[in-house]
């Protein structure tokens, strides 16, 4: 009689990661990825671990709750698109609540397949104009970020009638937090902001001098983010100067699963970023998403990249930065300005980095400053909360939050995403707060 096997129900091991075998024709093999869809779906119903996480989970349950069998086998088929499409690829599932990633036996990485069906749908049947734009980071920014058309543009986002037209055109919700574009862009500032720093010191797996990977968001819609950063770091004796070029890290056309334009971007940063580490700089990005891109997703896609993993080690969220130095004793800590209490939402790309809440913990070093940490997902996540078809589930999503930051009748507001501090302020509706970023909300502390 042989011995009976044992299953374990869940994984107490950290999780790992399998690289993205994207290039494999089998990658977009229909059958075998509906099988796997399957498989995986049917896990997920026997398990419901991640209901509350985003729109995925609770479209797949009704689904299966719905059908004749109450099983994932009664479930249509061309209905799984429903849960692919609800999926903004946050990771949320995959690091903080699935029992079953690798290296559990049952091998669920729901983020990737949710990837890997936007990808066998993109290259089999492309995608929306309109979608293509929206994710066009680069082409929107260039183009509204002209000194004359910047005007007109955020006149015209701010006007009802042209609103509704770009729901019809574009498909961006009338109600939707849609960003200001700047002529004065955030790499045109460093220069004129930067007061220079001389003899930086290493500190830790710091070098103490950074490039600056401005990302589409600080350069063309929010350029303080690029000022309060270079202001903050020289203040704590860090070098700060720009990869020499930079264009969108690919995580829009990632969430598309338009992949060969994430190439694109990964080739043409990834050598500009290669050459300022190889002079001794890290590199730091103001936008989680953005470093999420180099940290995690670039690397699973091309594993071997020698370059791409370099950047992988030398690439840091801000805080992060200035933490890893405090370690050492070379953070500046003297603050002359108290900040009171700060609502802070630790954003999701941010909190799957697997590093802690570094911002909270320098922000905690402020005195007479109280943090309310809201660990929930604002719904934004990229372009799906301003997609006219998404818009009022994002809004859903992000009413816990909005919640959240009204009781705790904070003095700031505040997240290291940018977009999702507009999402909130959105859901707020009647209340004249604005969301002020950590970064912006350091440079206070430090009377800069």
């Amino acid at each position: 009689m042989s011995a009976p096997t044992h299953q374990r129900e869940g994984s107490l091991e950290a999780p790992t990661r399998h690289p993205l075998d994207w290039k494999n024709p089998e990658f977009y093999n229909e059958e075998s990825l509906f099988n796997e869809l399957e498989r995986v779906f049917d896990i997920c119903h026997g398990c419901r671990r991640c209901v509350s996480l985003c729109h995925s989970f609770p479209t797949l349950f009704d689904l299966v709750d719905e059908s004749e069998t109450m099983e994932v086998d009664g479930v249509d088929k061309k209905d799984f698109w429903q849960v692919v499409d609800h999926c903004y690829l946050c990771d949320l599932c995959y690091l903080t609540k699935c029992p079953y990633v690798p290296p559990h036996e049952w091998n669920v990485d729901f983020p990737h397949l949710m990837l890997r069906a936007k990808a066998f749908r993109f290259q089999n049947e492309g995608a929306k104009t309109s979608h293509k734009l929206l994710s066009s980071t680069d082409t929107v920014g260039k183009l509204a970020g002209i000194p004359v058309v910047a005007g007109a543009v955020n006149a015209a986002n701010k006007n009802g009638t042209v609103r509704k037209l770009l729901d019809k055109t574009v498909g961006v919700h009338p109600d939707a937090p849609v960003p200001e574009y700047h002529s004065n862009k955030g790499r045109s500032r460093v220069s004129k902001v930067s007061g220079g720093v001389s003899n930086p010191e290493p500190a830790g797996a710091t070098q103490g001098k950074v490039a600056l990977y401005a990302t589409c968001y600080g350069n063309y819609n929010e350029p303080h983010l690029v000022e309060d950063l270079v202001k903050v770091f020289e203040h704590n004796g860090i070098e700060v100067t720009l990869v020499e070029k930079e264009q969108c890290c690919g995580m829009p056309k990632l969430e598309l699963g338009d992949l060969e334009s994430v190439e694109a971007s990964k080739d043409a940063n990834i050598p500009a970023m290669k050459k300022m580490i190889d002079q001794g700089y890290d590199i730091v990005a103001p936008v989680p998403s953005c470093v999420l891109m180099y940290k995690q997703e670039l690397p699973l896609m091309f594993p071997d990249d020698a370059d791409v993993a370099t950047v992988r080690d030398r690439i840091f969220d801000p805080f992060e930065y200035l933490m890893e130095r405090h370690k050492d004793g070379k953070l500046n800590t003297d603050f002359p300005e108290k900040l009171g209490k700060i609502a802070y939402h630790a954003a999701c790309h941010l909190r799957v980095q697997n590093m802690g809440l570094k911002t909270r913990d320098l922000l905690k070093l402020v005195p007479d400053t109280e943090i309310d940490v809201v660990e929930r997902c604002s719904g934004h996540d990229g372009t799906y909360g301003v997609k006219s078809e998404f818009y009022e589930t994002a809004s859903k999503i992000c009413r816990p939050v909005v919640n959240r930051v009204q009781k705790a009748e904070a003095d700031h507001f505040s997240s290291d995403c940018p977009m999702a501090g507009h999402m909130i302020e959105n859901g707020m509706k009647d209340d004249d707060k604005q969301p002020e970023h950590p970064l912006t909300l350091l440079r206070q502390a430090y009377g800069l």
